[in-house]
Formats: structure tokens, C-alpha cells, sequence
């Protein structure tokens, strides 16, 4: 998949692994729409980027298809990242009682429910492209989390939802193996982005510590680094990428 001169959108692009994506697709030559809820935030983005900017909650079907449809209007959709995501911390039953359910539905809907709609309308959109030589029309790249693997202390709901875009990575590749449409999901480990950046520093350190090697924070251009990878190699397909520093985490 080319990038250079190809459209893309990327989900939660104003900030975190969404920004750093949009910036390193803008940088290959690539038109970027930002799809995202914070306006300010991705307005600017998409103004240093020559970018777009789309106000989008993911689990809206409405708002989902008008970021397909600015997309379109751009040129050749190639390409999708889903990096929008929230990651609530409560434990299942607390000091307050049960688990929030509506905070549960909550993550499900924009973690999974919004990758998923993402995934099907970029997808549709995708499928009436003309294929390049290799019979390529499009690729789909989600985001998880290694807390679908190791879910901590208070991530029921986080893990819950990481877990089904890992769970939904390989079936979705198989659905749209035949209109050459490839979907790869990347699981994160301990990255800096606004979500960590929002916890005391002590225990940024400690978390970034505990990476094996390399010992820190991995950071959005890290990210960027393998969406390229998976974009430009088309033989990844149908599979999830740790992308941790070796780390595994513990309940706490």
C-alpha cells in the first residue's frame, strides 16, 4: 500500500498515538483525516498537517459515515487507523459497590463497538476502489492493548473491550480477504500518551521501569513506525502485534 498521494483516517488522531499516525502519514504524502472528538485539538492538528479534521464519535453510526464521506470526497481511501479509545480504572465490586455498568457499556461502545463500526464503513467505502497490481484495496488497523492479555486490577472493562478487538482481528480479515482489504491489529504496551501522562510520576516511572527493554515509555512515533510497516507490507494480515518492550504486566 502506497501512502504517498493515498487518503487515510485516523480515529482519535488529535492527540497520542492517533497524532503521532497523522503526522507520520502527513510527512509520507498521504491526505489525513483526523477523526476525533476533541476540536480544538484536532483542528490544529490538521492545520500543521494539511490535514482534515471531522468531529467523530466512533460508536455513532452518523458520525462514523461522515468521516468516510469527507474521506472519499479526498481521494482514494486506502487506508483506516482506529486509535480513539477511553480506559476507565474501577475494580468490579469497590469501596462504592459494584462496578458502574454504564461505565462498562461505555468502553465496550467507543473501544470495540466504534473500532468494529469504523472497520465496517471504511471498509464498504474501501471495497469500491480500484485494486492496485497486487489486488489490494485497502488496510484496516486497530488499536488493543496488551491489557487484553494481561488485564490489571480495574481494567474488567478496558481489557473486556481490547480483548474483543483482538478477538475480531482474524474473522474480519477473513471477511474481507476477498475484496483485498487486509485488517492487523497493533496491542500497545506502556506508552506515553495523554491517558498515562494523567498519572502521578512516580508511577509513570515505575511502569516504565518495568518495560524489559528498552526501558521507557514507548512513544507515538514508535506506533507510527509499525502502522508504516503493516501499510507498506502486505503480507501482514489477520494478525495481532504486540508492540511492548517485552513486558508482561502484573495484577498491579
Amino acid at each position: 500500500m502506497q501512502i504517498k498521494g493515498n487518503v487515510f483516517i485516523v480515529t482519535g488522531g488529535a492527540s497520542g498515538l492517533g497524532e503521532g499516525t497523522a503526522r507520520m502519514l502527513a510527512g509520507a504524502g498521504g491526505r489525513v483525516v483526523i477523526a476525533d472528538m476533541q476540536a480544538d485539538k484536532g483542528e490544529a492538528v490538521a492545520r500543521d498537517i494539511g490535514g482534515v479534521f471531522v468531529k467523530c464519535d466512533v460508536s455513532s453510526e452518523a458520525d462514523g459515515q461522515a468521516a468516510v464521506a469527507k474521506a472519499t470526497s479526498l481521494g482514494k481511501l486506502a487506508g483506516l487507523v482506529n486509535c480513539a479509545g477511553i480506559a476507565p480504572a474501577e475494580k468490579t465490586v469497590g469501596k462504592s459497590g459494584p462496578h458502574k455498568l454504564d461505565v462498562y457499556t461505555r468502553t465496550i461502545m467507543v473501544n470495540l463497538v466504534g473500532s468494529f463500526n469504523m472497520i465496517r464503513l471504511a471498509a464498504d467505502a474501501m471495497s469500491k476502489n480500484e485494486p492496485e497490481a497486487t489486488g489490494e484495496r485497502g488496510v484496516l488497523i486497530s488499536t488493543a492493548s496488551i491489557a487484553a492479555y494481561d488485564g490489571q486490577i480495574g481494567q474488567a472493562a478496558y481489557a473486556a473491550s481490547k480483548g474483543g478487538v483482538v478477538g475480531m482481528t482474524l474473522p474480519i480479515a477473513r471477511d474481507l480477504a476477498k475484496s483485498g482489504i487486509r485488517n492487523m491489529t497493533i496491542a500497545p504496551g506502556i506508552f506515553g500518551t495523554p491517558m498515562l501522562f494523567g498519572m502521578p510520576k512516580e508511577v509513570q516511572d515505575a511502569l516504565a521501569a518495568g518495560v524489559p527493554f528498552p526501558s521507557r515509555l514507548g512513544t507515538p512515533e514508535d506506533y507510527a513506525k509499525l502502522v508504516r510497516h503493516i501499510l507498506e507490507n502486505d503480507m501482514l494480515n489477520g494478525e495481532v502485534i504486540r508492540l511492548d518492550g517485552a513486558i508482561r504486566l502484573a495484577p498491579k
